[in-house]
């Protein structure tokens, strides 16, 4: 470098030194740098090289000028942060807790990011939002604030109305909402003092206490089961009728099988065919029919109602099933995805009548190989209705209608069941409880529901042709005899979450189980085992309910990975189209293939599979609230009564207790159980006495005393008893004894 250079440089450089230090533009850099930080004045100052008293006087003038223009806040003792909506923003679902705490859920963090109560900006669960990070907890997660509400759900609120003299409030479900909605009076007249409406949020005005909502419906009376069922289905947005147009289309279809249908279809009338559905069942949807090849040969036809040939593709009814996506069948009442015209005229396989069916015809010998399969539209005729207790009677005396028919059908299906599990299907057998109602729908007692031989026979036939179904779909044959891939509707089960395992192999250590399997088919040889040495134990049902929260969610998808849980290659829903959406799309993905069309577009049809997966988990949510209310309204009879049960949950709020023999489940606050003061151990998975040091964990052997029933909140209370017979908490105890001691200073103060 010349000298002259040199000196060009040094002239440069001094002059930078001798610039004024531009302090405001130095402090707003650096709480853009680092958004999520909070900076005291010192560190600011010590940061931008001013760590002099002068620095530290510019810095001050700095942010203070910096907070007029909106670019910088103060927050907590003497220090600062980047303003909220000038920070990162992050767009996803909000979901609230109890306590009216949000998480948002956002694609792009690998946390949901946790808003607190007084930063939610108005923001409530389901709602489609903006948040920002404000800082970093100390277990790692994101916590920040609401800065906008990009899209309101539009899902309704379920409550009770308390009209006033000029407005009307809504008392909801508070895990769900944590304050009243406003609507106001002059507006919704009808709604009278007491009635359970659906209301949705129109608006929530800045500075106001409680959203404004807009009247859905009045449901009724609260406390009328018809009212709280109705509720049940709002809360879900499910609806519970169909609109007139919907009805009006149904009831217009023509029904009658013509000259042209019996010469396009294959005719089974002559076949011994019968439906085998549950007593209170109303639609019959799926038949079996059997008749002898030859010795020791034997063709078994899986007759479904052939709902497509009745509902055409985007016509209005089919726009409605795709709507729903599935029937919802809460305790005391079906909700049906078609009108009653199809699900139970048109396209219910009654006895003593002709009906249109799509069918999966297999040639099975006693050795269960199949010789030959068919599939094709059909007609039948229903030569009988059994129940599944009437078809169990015939399988075990072996006397009845059709008995030597039934035999064999159960024999080859026990054939299947053993051939399954020997292949790796899991054996899930959760007892389900069924409530007897009266005739106002009030729950009298709770039965367990059995699963017998006459359930498993029909299980595994419609089992085979869901699978053959499938297959077949599955792949065309090329001219050269490959296989050339179609694209279908699965139903899908993929591979247990290791992750989860692990967890489920912590917890039965404490049963004394071991399971070894940690991946591929040996984790089903190893929970078929563990099925097996639970059944009948006290732990079975908490061994089996843990068992299934480890596998993961079965779903609808074009794309297919297999059915980990039947132990399955290829399976879809074939054999339901009158309450299920996707076997309705497999009903014409079949007729499609078996005219010779091409592959379907896969676009469409996964976008389906995704709103159908969707709506059976919302409808799967509202049966559970229906069982749980009616538990609730069960044990409110039950009020002070003491009952035996096991431990089937645990939380640092208390313990969860479901009764024995009835599968009705409550909590115990930990401050209610009765002799000591306990706290959870979420390691070890445990309640521990601080006292007495007695120990609950999952299975435990307890007792209850039924403390209080919330039908609003379906919310069942226990108080945990101790087996020395102590009937008053320890926390109880200790409180009289303050408040005793309290009285008696109160008195000495007084003399």
């Amino acid at each position: 470098m010349t000298n002259r250079k040199r000196e060009q440089q040094e002239r440069r450089t001094e002059g930078r030194r001798n610039r004024p230090v531009d302090r405001k533009t130095l402090v707003a850099n650096l709480f853009r740098e680092h958004p999520n930080n909070r900076f005291s004045l010192k560190t600011l100052a010590s940061l931008t090289g001013g760590a002099s008293k002068e620095g530290r006087r510019e810095t001050g003038a700095a942010v203070e000028a910096l907070c007029s223009e909106g670019l910088v806040e103060a927050v907590g003792r003497e220090k600062f942060r980047l303003a909220p909506r000038h920070l990162p923003r992050y767009r996803g679902e909000a979901e609230m807790t109890s306590h009216g705490t949000l998480f948002v859920r956002c694609p792009d963090l690998e946390n949901d990011l946790r808003i607190g109560t007084e930063r939610t900006n108005h923001a409530l669960n389901g709602d489609i939002v903006e948040a920002v990070i404000t800082r970093t907890g100390r277990d790692g997660t994101p916590e920040g604030e609401v800065v906008r509400i990009v899209e309101r759900c539009r899902k309704p609120y379920v409550g009770i109305a308390e009209v006033g003299p000029h407005q009307i409030f809504v008392h909801c479900n508070p895990r769900r909402i944590p304050v009243d909605i406003f609507l106001p009076k002059q507006a919704n007249p009808e709604v009278r003092d007491g009635e359970k409406v659906a209301v949705r949020i129109a608006d929530w005005a800045p500075g106001s206490r409680c959203p404004t909502g807009e009247l859905i419906e009045v449901l009724g009376e609260a406390g009328a089961n018809d009212t709280e069922m109705h509720a049940i289905l709002a809360e879900y947005d499910l609806p519970y009728r169909f609109e007139t147009e919907v009805e009006r289309a149904a009831a217009a279809i023509d029904g009658r099988i013509t000259e042209q249908d019996y010469a396009e279809r294959r005719d089974f009338r002559t076949v011994t065919t019968f439906t085998v559905d549950p007593a209170d069942a109303k639609d019959f949807d799926d038949a079996l029919s059997i008749r002898r090849v030859k010795e020791g040969v034997w063709e078994v036809g899986v007759h479904i109602a052939d709902v497509t040939h009745y509902v055409k593709p985007h016509s209005i009814i089919d726009r409605e099933a795709e709507a729903r996506g599935t029937s919802v069948y809460l305790v005391d009442r079906t909700v049906p995805m078609l009108p009653e015209r199809l699900s139970n005229e048109l396209c219910s396989l009654r006895p003593h009548e002709e009906s249109l069916c799509f069918s999966a015809v297999f040639t099975l010998n006693e050795q269960l190989e199949l010789l030959d399969e068919w599939f094709g539209r059909t007609v039948i005729y229903s030569d009988r209705r059994f129940t599944y207790a009437e078809a169990q009677e015939v399988i075990e005396s072996g006397h009845g209608d059709f008995a030597a028919e039934l035999a064999v059908l159960n024999r080859l299906a026990q054939g299947l069941r053993r051939d399954r599990f020997r292949h790796g299907a899991i054996a899930f057998e959760r007892e389900e409880v069924r409530f007897v109602l009266d005739s106002e729908g009030r729950p009298l007692g709770v039965e367990l529901k059995e699963q017998k031989e006459a359930n498993m026979m029909i299980e595994e036939f419609m089992l085979l042709a869901n699978r053959r179904v499938a297959e077949f779909c599955a792949h065309r044959r090329s001219p050269k005899g490959r296989a050339v891939p179609r694209t279908m509707v699965f139903r899908v089960h993929d591979k247990p979450n290791e992750e989860k395992l692990e967890r489920f192999r912590s917890f039965i250590l404490r049963f004394g189980h071991v399971f070894k399997a940690a991946q591929g088919r040996a984790v089903a040889r190893e929970m078929n085992k563990l099925m097996s040495a639970v059944k009948g134990r006290a732990e079975e049902n908490v061994v089996s309910t843990l068992a299934v929260r480890a596998m993961a969610k079965a779903c609808y998808t074009t794309d297919n990975i297999g059915h980990y849980g039947l132990a399955f290659p290829y399976y879809t829903h074939f054999t339901s189209p009158i309450r299920r959406y996707p076997d309705m799309m497999v009903h014409r993905l079949l007729a499609r293939y078996l005219a010779g069309g091409k592959s379907a577009e896969r676009g469409p049809l996964e976008e389906l599979c995704a709103h159908a997966s969707e709506r059976e988990i919302v409808a799967a949510e509202a049966e559970r609230a229906s069982i749980k209310y009616k538990m609730v309204e069960y044990m409110k009879e039950h009020l002070g009564e003491e009952f035996a049960g096991h431990v089937s949950g645990l939380s640092e709020r208390g313990v969860f207790v479901e009764v024995d023999d009835t599968h009705i489940e409550g909590m115990a606050p930990m401050r209610d159980i009765v002799g000591d003061f306990y706290q959870f151990d979420d390691r070890a998975y445990e309640a521990v006495g601080m006292r007495t040091g007695r120990r609950l964990t999952l299975g435990d052997a307890v007792r209850v005393r039924v403390k209080r029933t919330d039908l609003m909140r379906r919310q069942l209370d226990f108080v945990l008893l101790p087996p020395d017979g102590e009937t008053e908490p320890l926390a109880a105890k200790l409180e009289r004894g303050g408040r005793s001691r309290s009285a008696r200073g109160d008195r000495r103060r007084r003399r």
